[in-house]
């Protein structure tokens, strides 16, 4: 087992410049229309801890990439935005992200009530092991994210054993997802077919952002270089900074609001990087978008999609099979919910994507989709992500009272 930091960064990204130079070689031209080389970035990293290479839980590699490289990436995929063309995206956006949270409110309930039909001890439990109890923190993290799963810790109070458990389930399937759905962003247009949507909205701000990076390109200079990190590094500094302020402050004098998540780090961490890059918009700094500035920013991004397929390790399924199957139930339900009403309303696939990542997975992943699709479109999936961190601890509240209803 690998345990030093070093040697696993060399292990990822020898296989991320592996994909990259395959994708970019035409002998693989058939390979990479049929499997997106974003999913094999976040494919590949599983096998090194499927194999037991490398054990996340001992790496930092993730709290890296998530605390440094994802709020310098917003910053720079946000740098060149134009938020009219993002508000001109409709309210379908938020119409898919409502219907993902009531998913996953209403899939525990309905996982529970068809597991209980032919195998009722696998969600029973009395006291602190009563497995709804669990679900409740998969809840949180599913509609909010990890400061709404702590949440429902301390408020359903399920045992330390249980909940190490639910919180494997909420990992596996939640990748398992993530991995279903970058396969998709391959398949959008047939999938935009299906649903019989309108993506000219999406089509627009896409074509929008290529052609101002298209008039505004040149050849990066060193000095652009170290600018456009300047840019990134010096606001993600800032928002830290910020950060390490706001949240104890308003945990101190204000303590009933970490219901909405305003008492988490990560939560002021991603909303202030986040502004910083919609503030820089507005100024010459939108310029450097033409050095290059959104494609470091998507370096950034690949990087985490790395940490975070390294966090998956497939062979846990078998240790729980049966809860797991109570994930994939609740899960199935969420994004079956999704798909009729994507449906009904013609969605494009992507703000079914985007809304499912931003309550299964927030901020950490919600960017990632999105700018899979195109950098441009990052913001749109961390708007929504801080718009789940809000919601979560109701949501699952509301998830926790109807499995304890429902529970035999």
């Amino acid at each position: 087992m690998v345990t030093n930091d070093a040697v696993v960064l060399g292990m990822l990204m020898i296989l991320l410049g592996a994909i990259f130079y395959t994708s970019s070689t035409p002998k693989f031209a058939k390979f990479y229309k049929i499997v997106p080389a974003l999913l094999l970035c976040y494919f590949l990293p599983s096998l090194l801890t499927t194999s037991g290479l490398v054990d996340p839980k001992n790496s930092q590699l993730y709290f890296v990439a998530s605390r440094y490289f994802l709020p310098a990436s917003l910053v720079l995929l946000t740098l060149s935005i134009d938020l009219k063309e993002v508000f001109k995206l409709g309210p379908k956006a938020l119409i898919m992200f409502f219907t993902g949270t009531v998913g996953v409110i209403l899939g525990g309930p309905i996982a529970i009530l068809i597991t209980s039909t032919f195998a009722p001890d696998l969600v029973g439990g009395a006291g602190p092991e009563a497995v709804w109890r669990g679900m409740t923190t998969i809840a949180g993290s599913w509609i909010g994210g990890g400061a709404n799963q702590a949440a429902m810790y301390e408020v359903f109070e399920p045992s330390d054993s249980l909940y190490s458990i639910m919180i494997t389930v909420d990992v596996i399937v939640a990748e398992v997802w993530m991995a279903i759905l970058l396969l998709g962003v391959g398949k959008s247009d047939q999938l935009d077919n299906y649903f019989k949507a309108d993506s000219s909205a999406v089509t627009s701000l896409k074509n929008k952002m290529q052609n101002f990076s298209t008039k505004i390109a040149k050849v990066s200079t060193f000095p652009d270089f170290v600018i456009i990190l300047g840019f990134a590094l010096g606001a993600t500094g800032l928002s830290h900074l910020i950060a390490d302020f706001m949240a104890p402050f308003i945990e101190n004098n204000y303590p009933y609001l970490a219901k909405f998540s305003l008492t988490s780090k990560f939560f002021w961490l991603i909303v202030l990087a986040t502004t910083f890059g919609i503030i820089l918009s507005f100024t010459k700094a939108r310029q450097y978008e033409g050095a290059g500035a959104s494609k470091i920013g998507s370096v950034f991004i690949y990087f985490l999609v790395a940490t975070i397929g390294m966090k998956m390790n497939v062979l846990e399924i078998f240790d729980n099979p049966g809860l797991f199957g109570v994930g994939a139930i609740w899960m199935a339900f969420h994004v079956l919910l999704l798909f009729i009403v994507g449906k009904i309303i013609k969605a494009p696939f992507f703000f079914l994507a985007v809304g499912s990542k931003a309550n299964i997975g927030g901020a950490a992943s919600a960017p990632v989709i999105a700018a899979a699709f195109h950098p441009s479109l990052a913001p749109v999936g961390v708007l929504l992500a801080v718009l789940g961190y809000a919601l979560g601890t109701y949501g699952a509240w509301i998830c926790g009272l109807l499995m304890q209803m429902i529970t035999p």
